[in-house]
């Protein structure tokens, strides 16, 4: 699975609690928007994280 910016964005934008977490580490670890997007990746989605399904649900085709 390889990290997405438009993707990790995206599934922010639909997951309110994902959006709070990515508020709280840009503020309390004083991080630029980028980094606090790949941190929340690589604690969250990747390698069986709990948002891994939706992230990769975001990958699929629209039909």
């Amino acid at each position: 699975m390889k990290y997405i910016k438009s993707q990790m964005q995206q599934l922010i934008k639909e997951n309110k609690e994902l959006h709070t977490r990515f508020k709280e580490l840009k503020a309390e670890m004083g991080l630029e928007k980028n980094n606090a997007l790949k941190a929340l990746y690589h604690s969250e989605v990747a390698d069986g994280g709990k948002y891994q399904v939706a992230y990769q649900a975001l990958d699929q085709p629209k039909k």
